[in-house]
């Protein structure tokens, strides 16, 4: 019924205790313009899940779509190097997603994964379910117990 990343970020989500709110839409929505237009909410509300490397590693940001991540400010809080932007390959062989559907969960291995604490102040967030026309919702407490992310201010 669901595209194969749809339905492990759905089955990612009941495993972790969570409530599959997974939501399929008629339209694309990419970015997080889009959801907030299909959906009808804040920019803020949206949690853009972004794929970086940190030395060779995948390091994915759940951050505001209100947000634009300072790489140099993140990477200074954590005490590493760069962070880069992951490339789409690179993304996609980490996650099992595209870029522009990827979901904060339902990987094929855990990625070291940090919250933005600006998100705190939504009451409900949307994220990407794994392609682009799906997204779930969910509260921050909740997005933050089912991911064990470290919260940060990204921006």
């Amino acid at each position: 019924m669901y595209p194969d990343p749809v339905a492990n970020v759905k089955q990612a989500l009941t495993a972790a205790g969570a409530e599959d709110t997974v939501t399929v839409f008629d339209a694309q929505v990419p970015t997080a313009a889009a959801a907030a237009a299909t959906l009808g909410c804040e920019l803020a509300a949206i949690t853009n899940s972004l794929v970086f490397v940190l030395e060779g590693a995948p390091l994915l940001i759940l951050a505001s779509g209100a947000a634009r991540v300072d790489v140099q400010k993140v990477a200074a809080q954590l005490g590493t190097g760069k962070i880069r932007r992951a490339t789409p390959d690179f993304v996609l062989a980490h996650t099992g997603q595209v870029v522009g559907g990827v979901a904060p969960l339902g990987h094929p291995e855990k990625i070291r994964t940090l919250l933005d604490t600006s998100l705190a102040a939504q009451p409900v967030l949307w994220a990407g379910a794994g392609d682009h026309n799906s997204m779930f919702s969910i509260s921050y407490k909740e997005l933050h117990r089912i991911t064990g992310a470290e919260e940060l201010q990204v921006r």
